[in-house]
């Protein structure tokens, strides 16, 4: 079992990393590669099918605050009216895509989470598109994301709840930019400084979703960070290190996650959800959700008089 990322810089020297992982991976649990590599291309598709929808639907989100961004951005794209290049402005659009289903309650692949489940599609199919990756690529790179988020689990909990979105976001990025770098060519160091690169400098991101859903600024964040993993990518490929190392990044990452109040910890109790906007917000949902129980009892009440009704009971 490859527990660190020491030990797994140590076992992927000279060696494709997939291919690491992937041994270590089938020992572990079990299954043979070829099993794990089908599960994986069958969350690809998941993964394009919800690109697919997301960027061309306009429908609000359960809580209205949210949806049609993708949709914004694609016809920005399309008219020529963005200044950044293709795969860019792509890993933007499908991070979105794929995050506007999330808040209408469609299905996606968690990766590592549902409030973080943009990241890596948005940045792993944008280059799979724009670069003419095989999708055999793309599901070996979502290899590498899995087995990068499977080792900083090993030393942190992956939730906002635990330790901030630098937890649940920046270890999206992480996963993401490691990815990224494998589907480029990269080195197993390199693969772990794109991780390193990308993780450390989302540390301290705090989780203030606006009423309490995964709305704001959820979505729009996974953009945001999509394309910083990206630049960790770049810079990993290009040469540029991490002075502190991965193993080390993460342990600052659960000392911080302690150190954060409880307010910016998804309880909605601080940051953004505590603006006067935000407020203003949380005080609609509320009044929308008392109103919704209140329809549901009422509705309840009617059907429970129409069935004594029906019986006969409570008369003379």
């Amino acid at each position: 079992m490859i527990a660190s990322f020491n030990e797994l810089l140590a076992a992927g020297e000279g060696r494709d990393l997939a291919q690491v992982l992937l041994d270590a991976d089938a020992e572990e649990s079990g299954f043979t590669q070829q099993q794990i590599l089908d599960a994986l291309a069958k969350r690809r598709e998941v993964m394009w099918e919800c690109v697919r929808r997301g960027k061309l639907n306009a429908g609000l989100s359960m809580g209205k605050l949210v949806g049609g961004e993708a949709l914004t951005m694609a016809a920005a794209f399309d008219a020529g009216k963005t200044f950044l290049d293709p795969l860019t402005v792509k890993t933007m659009i499908y991070s979105l895509a794929v995050m506007d289903e999330n808040s209408r309650m469609g299905v996606i692949v968690a990766a590592p989470t549902a409030g973080a489940g943009g990241v890596v599609p948005g940045m792993l199919l944008a280059l799979e598109e724009e670069r003419n990756v095989a999708p055999e690529k793309t599901i070996r790179g979502l290899v590498v994301a899995g087995g990068v988020g499977s080792l900083v689990s090993l030393k942190a909990n992956i939730s906002g709840a635990a330790g901030g979105c630098q937890n649940e976001v920046g270890v999206a990025t992480a996963m993401g930019a490691a990815a990224i770098a494998y589907m480029k060519g990269g080195t197993t160091r390199e693969c772990v400084q794109a991780g390193a690169l990308a993780l450390k400098n989302v540390l301290g991101l705090v989780c203030d979703p606006v009423g309490g859903l995964v709305e704001v600024p959820c979505v729009k964040r996974n953009s945001f960070y999509a394309v910083h993993g990206l630049t960790a990518a770049q810079l990993a490929l290009a040469g540029v290190q991490s002075i502190i190392p991965m193993d080390e990044i993460i342990d600052a990452m659960v000392r911080i996650g302690r150190a954060l109040p409880r307010g910016l910890k998804e309880t909605a109790e601080g940051g953004l959800a505590m603006t006067p906007t935000g407020c203003a917000i949380a005080e609609r949902i509320k009044g929308e959700a008392n109103d919704r129980r209140q329809a549901a009892a009422d509705e309840r009440e009617r059907v429970a008089a129409e069935r004594k009704a029906e019986r006969g009971e409570g008369k003379d």
